[in-house]
């Protein structure tokens, strides 16, 4: 049983952007290859998301922008399968590679004290009041323009990027990383230049 062309046109980019929410700006030249990757874009900010010119955003990456979030990618960035967490501000400056299975989140998304824990499952669950949350810590991240980040890695709030940063594979990005920096492992440390893997 073949695909009807609306279901191939949903999942090779060719689908209708007029469909995307009003806070939605997308540059002259953008590419979306899934409009599943807003599936979880509740933001009422304005923009909620911005996408840069010549951006391009393939298959399986999210942008889950909390009503509160507001998510800026800049000019000619390649997101390949990110998954992007925003409660409050992320800012991806031009020609950024983000590759597949990269989570970039600017806060926990939940308490650490176990008592807020369970008073905030109880304001998520299906019957639960959301507007009773206990408040959650955010901080915004910010990547400057020409950094790699590599597959798995994870970048957490209140993380500032330099510009021409690298990050390895698998790593986990806790503090800030300057500009130019090689970095890898968990937590992030600098490394040689010789011995990066991506």
């Amino acid at each position: 049983m073949g695909m009807n062309p609306i279901d191939l046109a949903e999942i090779t980019g060719e689908w209708d952007y007029g469909c995307l929410p009003k806070n939605v700006e997308l540059g002259e030249g953008c590419f979306l290859e899934r409009k599943q990757s807003l599936d979880r874009f509740r933001s009422t900010r304005q923009p909620g998301l911005k996408l840069g010119r010549n951006a391009r955003v393939y298959t399986w990456t999210q942008f889950n922008v909390e009503p509160s979030g507001s998510l800026v990618i800049g000019d000619d960035c390649v997101l390949v399968g990110a998954v992007f967490m925003c409660a409050d501000s992320v800012t991806i400056g031009c020609r950024v590679v983000i590759s597949y299975n990269v989570t970039i989140a600017d806060c926990d998304f939940h308490p650490h004290d176990p008592d807020e824990r369970v008073r905030d499952a109880v304001a998520n669950a299906p019957f639960g009041n959301r507007d009773s949350r206990p408040t959650i810590v955010t901080r915004p991240v910010v990547i400057e323009e020409d950094v790699w980040i590599g597959i798995g890695a994870m970048v957490l709030k209140g993380v500032h990027i330099g510009r021409g940063a690298r990050i390895a594979a698998g790593t986990i990005v806790t503090k800030n990383v300057a500009a130019c920096a090689c970095v890898s492992g968990n937590p992030a440390k600098i490394v040689a230049a010789a011995d990066f893997i991506s």
